[in-house]
């Protein structure tokens, strides 16, 4: 029987993802760093504190095109401290609010202040979110067991943000990387380090064998891998989704096209 595994798209196995809260105005900045380097991040906006020293409401599609818009709640309250049902407001308002600005469905969200519980959690599958980020690192470049509980690499203040970045560049194999670095773009600029962002993008960057992904389109491809449907011997593989899946068969990549049956 074959041996078949998870590729990302372009039959790449080495992923980086950066996530970013609070929409404050620094974030124009990080935009152009990641733009300059062809990194894409998800940006988790509060849209009810859009204009002052946030982004403003009409620059959003604009300044995010080619990223990710999620949800950061409303107004950036402790979230474990809500009812569900007082909680869900928070969340399905700032999904319409934001959606019609950037014009599609917000899927994801990043928790305030890294707080959640149970209840949370069953809000946010009530609000129709599909992924959450927390703010717990982990220093592994492991997918997430559960989307909802995302467990970043590391903060971008990490000592070891560097030498993580490094060994993502320097790692063979067809076992799949994922690098998620996570933070506040006003911390650039409070704690005077932006030098230490353009510096790790300059070298994460432009790399042909890294696949450079906002968060949904990381959960997009886990699911699509997931809804494969394969013959008991391996050898004949229905992809049901739109979307073409990539494997590797044997260690070989391969291309499964949105729709297609395929025999290997």
């Amino acid at each position: 029987m074959k041996r078949i595994t998870m590729l990302f798209p372009g039959g790449k196995s080495k992923c980086l993802t950066m996530s970013y809260d609070d929409g404050q105005r620094f974030d124009r900045r990080l935009v152009r760093i990641f733009n300059a380097h062809g990194i894409r991040g998800t940006f988790n906006l509060n849209s009810g504190r859009l204009g002052g020293i946030c982004v403003e409401a009409e620059e959003v599609p604009r300044l995010y095109a080619g990223h990710e818009v999620a949800s950061h709640t409303v107004t950036h309250p402790h979230p474990t401290l809500f009812s569900p049902p007082a909680l869900l407001p928070e969340l399905t308002e700032d999904r319409a609010a934001l959606e019609a600005l950037v014009g599609y469905p917000v899927r994801g969200f990043a928790y305030p202040y890294g707080e959640y519980n149970a209840d949370v959690l069953r809000a946010l599958q009530s609000a129709g979110l599909e992924y959450a980020r927390t703010v717990n690192s982990t220093h592994q470049f492991s997918l997430p067991a559960d989307f909802l509980q995302w467990h970043p690499t590391c903060h971008h203040d990490d000592g070891r943000l560097m030498e993580l970045g490094q060994r993502l560049i320097s790692s063979q194999g067809e076992a799949l990387q994922l690098m998620y670095v996570w933070g506040h773009s006003f911390e650039f600029d409070r704690n005077d380090n932006w030098q230490r962002m353009e510096d790790f993008c300059a070298m994460m960057g432009g790399r042909e064998d890294i696949w450079y992904a906002t968060n949904i389109q990381i959960a997009d491809a886990v699911e699509g891998f997931r809804r494969l449907r394969f013959s008991q011997d391996n050898s004949i593989i229905f992809n049901p989704s739109a979307q073409a899946v990539w494997i590797a068969v044997d260690g070989s990549p391969l291309q499964v096209p949105g729709g297609a049956m395929i025999r290997i």
